[in-house]
């Protein structure tokens, strides 16, 4: 019997990088994006809770579908079983986010 498999999604986002875990995730028929359904958080069997999964948890509540851009993704992971997600601040270090091209408006034509 194979249970459904489980992700953990590495994302940045604003200036943080994500790290959620999700039942789907397939790129999306929006160009230049994933798509991440069926997100999975830790029980509340713990007596300690973390601030930054509580967060994360109602960040993501609402949201049934969420589609996140191909460069903002730095890892996708196949699990055994969920962690714990997290969010952390980007510290100028040796991690940088990966360029992505800007788009130089046309020129107008008289």
């Amino acid at each position: 019997m194979t249970s459904e498999p489980i992700y953990k999604v590495i994302f940045y986002n604003q200036g943080q990088v994500y790290e959620i875990y999700a039942r789907n995730v397939y790129q999306s028929d929006l160009w230049g994006f994933l798509e991440i359904e069926e997100f999975i958080f830790g029980e509340r069997t713990q007596l300690i809770v973390d601030p930054a999964e509580e967060k994360l948890k109602t960040e993501f509540s609402s949201i049934k579908r969420c589609f996140i851009p191909m460069h903002a993704v730095v890892r996708i992971d196949e699990v055994e079983k969920e962690g714990t997600c997290k969010i952390t601040e980007v510290k100028g270090g040796n991690i940088a986010q990966f360029p992505y091209p800007t788009v130089a408006p046309r020129p107008k034509r008289d």
